[in-house]
């Protein structure tokens, strides 16, 4: 492959399906570690392919080959240390992806930042730990299971069904990790876990008893929202709204008895199959107009049951007609009525959102062909006065879009509306990349109205360690010991209730919400477990917790943080982390939210076969964190001209200069010159990593590797290729730019690194052997410089570069005499050594040159509709030279003067000239004049 064609061949590794994979790629996550056994060059074990800078770089020959290395040679692992301070390990709690979907641009963009993160930690504190989950334990496992083997899981036992979940999400998880790793993520695969296997049910199971008895969990018959499709209770969390067509439907109810104040009176709504549902109807006590229906009963019409008419402030008087029936139930002020005043429970829907006995000839309808019907009832009947069309917010389930439903249940939950105060202070003790995410955090604490129902009617999940006393309902809790438990298939640890004596038992049937699970990953990492013999909860690994960082998603922190700082802050009484990293979406091209509805879905795998990984990491990092962001192919073609330009540059690098020259006694002030912006730009791109500004890192480095080092100090380097300041600046600046590239580039510098220094030698009596991801971060080394000096002198030796090569003159020309008028002191001999100049002078003052106005733009969009018909004379009046321009102390212009009109700044923009009349040619950088003669 030549050096100016770069492009990944195409290897399938983001299809849907598990895909078959060349033999040297891991089926199953492998170990990790620190050092590489690289005593010899760098070769695959079948190619026979070693680290080289022969040739071009070829990309997908390279990637791969690392890839294998750094899991085989298990560079990222790590090794816990009890007694290691925490101070000196940096730990990432990593969102565990579930396994049931393939990877899409979100994946790849979240998974990378929290590589950049990683990497940079490495080498900065040198202790990582960086694990990875898979999340196979809920609904989404279940419903793969039931698609993947055409089965329903009604047809088996739990146990019997969820082992088939768990051999197919095996499946699955086998290809996500050969996904993961084909990324060049520095995951350590030794510290992998599952969301359902013993360990964690285990850790999960311990979490409920824990809380239980602490008084934070609780078992109630309630109202519960419910999702239809799913057939399980969830969680406020779990619904959003969206937009639906419906109709308001104005019906009208009659009042009961002779002496009633009227026949009649309207409701409207958008929800009539729950008419065979309504317990009551509600007045606002304000309400004049309809006060005289308080205390009165009304029947419902087709259906003919009847119903009080109550007095209520939660009725809202601006909707429809300001009468308002309660069904049990319809939405969250049916709840609130049904449990205020005591009201009876009418269930006229299903589990499967369908209707039931009660509702007489509808039943067995779904509920959007019993809405249908008894509007059409109510039409013939004589009892709908009104309908028409509306759109409106209707509460959906967010796994399946399915609309919600309310129904009572006994369900588990825990208490967390007495906590919210303080779950919003442990927010607060958090930093938050961006800070502005904390608002969405706020909001979501602030407007929580139900505890978290925690309890879900599936199969797929951890099992609650509960039994029930047949007599008494009294609940059975497992012993720690005994954990993990399926009540199912488990006994219970006692023989008798302790409450009243009886000796059969129920086991509990539900299990756990999968964040019941997911929001225990820090303690799960970290090796939380009950100790017996200090009969309190201990870590394993206590030198993790809290941990350093929470990378996630902007759509799941009302989710996975939230739920997060809850469990962790009631267990240890700590937060969990000290900093989360939100990341936003990838949009399209078009900076839309990509569908596959719209057609504008961007998928890796078509991504990764037509770019090198690391060009897709250079454009993850294109954009500010927390922000959403289009993808556009041109930071990825910007990505592989970067990888071009470093192994050309390194290239060049290698044959200029020894691989580890000695520092000279005194450096050059051009050398000294590199060093010290070098040491710049080291300290401002640690700050910028610390801070998670991986996009501002980027570009910083980018620019000063690109432009000053490539474009500017390579070529001056060309000429002095034999003197000792220019061989060590070149080497200490290109080590420090491979070491600054490494966290966004890992495979070609890697790859640069073993070829260039590993095996050249010994640098301060050490053999260069270990990855260059395991080396220190770079830290200023104090060279001290006039760094104006030095960008001025740069300019000027690329202008002259320049001026020669417009005027077809060999590089190494002489110039009898330039003059410059700029802050050059000290690089004089470096411009005439560089550039073949006999004679260099500095001017004392700037060459006389005149500015002339060149031309007047103006901008006709604001000027037409300000000045109208005079629009003619203003250009007549510049065209002739009749104006003046007013400015400020510093030249700018404020104002143009044409006549008797006046226009502001904004409306004209000037062209200066500036022209010399001196002997020779002037050239202007922006920091010097430059007068060749």
């Amino acid at each position: 492959m030549s050096a100016t064609s770069i492009h990944r061949a195409t290897t399938g590794i983001f299809d849907d399906r598990p895909q078959q994979h060349h033999d040297d790629v891991p089926t199953t996550p492998r170990a990790g570690g620190e050092s590489m056994s690289m005593d010899t060059p760098e070769q695959d074990d079948e190619t026979g392919e070693e680290a080289s800078l022969e040739g071009g770089y070829e990309p997908e020959a390279v990637e791969s080959r690392w890839q294998d290395r750094w899991v085989d040679e298990e560079v990222y692992a790590y090794e816990s240390d009890p007694e290691r301070d925490p101070n000196t390990t940096y730990a990432i709690d990593t969102p565990p992806p579930t396994v049931s979907g393939s990877l899409h641009m979100g994946h790849l963009y979240g998974s990378t930042l929290q590589d950049f993160a990683a990497r940079f930690q490495r080498m900065a504190d040198g202790e990582v730990l960086f694990p990875f989950g898979y999340d196979d334990n809920g609904i989404a496992s279940e419903r793969l299971t039931e698609e993947e083997l055409d089965i329903r899981h009604q047809d088996y036992e739990r146990r019997e069904f969820q082992e088939l979940c768990r051999e197919v999400c095996t499946e699955y998880e086998d290809d996500f990790t050969r996904k993961m790793q084909n990324l060049g993520t520095s995951i350590d695969w030794n510290s992998t876990y599952k969301t359902i296997e013993p360990r964690v049910q285990r850790i999960s199971q311990l979490s409920f008893l824990d809380l239980y008895e602490k008084g934070r969990e609780y078992r109630k018959k309630a109202p519960a929202i419910w999702c239809p499709e799913c057939e399980t209770a969830i969680s406020q969390v779990e619904t959003e709204d969206d937009e639906r067509h419906s109709h308001f439907n104005d019906i009208a109810f009659e009042l009961v008895g002779d002496d009633a104040p009227r026949d009649e009176f309207v409701i409207s709504t958008t929800r009539p199959e729950l008419i065979p549902a309504c317990v009551s109807v509600f007045v606002h006590p304000d309400d004049e107009e309809n006060q005289d229906l308080v205390g009165e009963t009304a029947t419902i019409p087709i259906f003919g049951h009847e119903v009080p008419i109550i007095a209520d402030e939660r009725v809202d008087m601006e909707k429809g007609s300001g009468v308002v029936m309660c069904c049990t139930f319809g939405d969250q002020n049916d709840i609130e009525w049904y449990q205020a005043h005591d009201l009876p429970l009418r269930v006229a829907i299903d589990e499967s959102a369908t209707m039931t006995d009660l509702a007489g000839d509808y039943e067995g309808m779904s509920t959007e062909e019993a809405r249908e019907a008894i509007v059409e009832d109510l039409d013939e009947a004589g009892h709908l006065r009104d309908r028409w069309e509306i759109t409106h917010a209707v509460g959906v389930h967010e796994r399946c879009d399915t609309p919600v439903e309310y129904r009572v249940s006994k369900q588990w939950y825990v208490e967390i509306l007495d906590h919210k105060d303080e779950y919003l202070e442990a927010g607060q003790e958090m930093d938050w990349y961006p800070e502005k995410m904390f608002t969405r955090y706020q909001h979501w604490i602030e407007g929580l109205e139900w505890d978290w129902l925690i309890s879900r009617q599936r199969d797929s999940g951890i099992p609650f360690p509960v039994w029930y006393c047949e007599e008494c309902d009294h609940p059975i809790m497992a012993e720690k010991a005994d954990l993990p438990v399926d009540p199912l298939s488990d006994e219970p640890p006692v023989d008798a209730c302790p409450e009243c004596g009886h000796d059969e038992f129920e086991p509990e049937e539900d299990v756990f919400d999968t964040w019941a699970t997911s929001s225990l990953t820090p303690l799960i990492n970290a090796g939380w477990d009950w100790d017996d013999e200090s009969e309190s909860f201990q870590m394993d690994s206590p030198e993790l917790y809290p941990f350093d960082l929470r990378p996630q998603g902007h759509d799941i922190i009302s989710f996975w943080l939230f739920h997060t700082i809850v469990k962790c802050y009631e267990h240890t009484g700590e937060v969990p982390f000290d900093a989360t990293l939100i990341n936003g979406h990838v949009l399209d091209e078009n900076r839309e939210k990509m569908s596959k509805s719209r057609g504008n879905v961007v998928a890796p795998d078509e991504v990764l076969a037509d770019y090198p990984v690391d060009a897709v990491r250079f454009w993850a990092a294109s954009a500010a964190v927390g922000d959403d962001f289009p993808y556009q192919e041109k930071d990825l073609r910007a990505g592989e001209k970067l990888l071009r330009k470093l192994w050309n540059a390194s290239k060049l690098v290698d044959n200029l200069a020894p691989a580890h020259p000695e520092e000279p006694d005194d450096l050059e002030p051009i050398d000294r010159w590199l060093l010290a912006e070098l040491d710049d730009a080291v300290a401002e791109l640690t700050a910028q990593f610390e801070e998670y500004e991986f996009a501002k890192a980027r570009d910083r480095l980018r620019t000063f590797f690109w432009n000053t080092f490539c474009d500017d100090y390579l070529e001056i380097a060309k000429g002095r290729e034999d003197n000792p300041s220019t061989q060590y600046a070149l080497r200490t600046a290109h080590r420090t730019f491979l070491e600054l590239w490494a966290p966004f580039l890992p495979h070609i510098t890697e790859e640069i690194w073993q070829a260039v220094y590993a095996d050249s030698g010994t640098h301060n009596g050490n053999l260069e052997t270990v990855s260059i991801h395991t080396r220190e971060w770079p830290e200023p080394q104090g060279y001290d410089a006039d760094l104006e000096a030095g960008e001025t002198a740069i300019e000027v030796i690329s202008a002259v570069r320049r001026y020669k090569s417009e005027n077809q003159l060999a590089l190494n020309a002489d110039l009898e005499s330039v003059a410059v008028y700029g802050p050059i002191e000290g690089f004089e001999d470096a411009i005439q050594d560089v550039m073949h100049v006999q004679h260099l002078e500095i001017l004392a003052e700037e060459p006389e040159v005149t500015t002339e106005i060149a031309s007047i733009d103006l901008d006709y969009s604001t000027l037409g509709p300000k000045f109208g018909s005079k629009v003619g004379d203003i250009d007549a009046g510049i065209d002739s030279g009749e104006y003046e321009i007013e400015t400020d102390d510093d030249g700018t212009a404020t104002a143009l003067h044409v006549g008797d009109e006046e226009l502001e700044a904004d409306l004209f923009e000037l062209e200066r000239e500036r022209t010399y009349s001196g002997d020779g040619e002037m050239i202007e950088t922006d920091s010097a004049v430059i007068i060749l003669e």
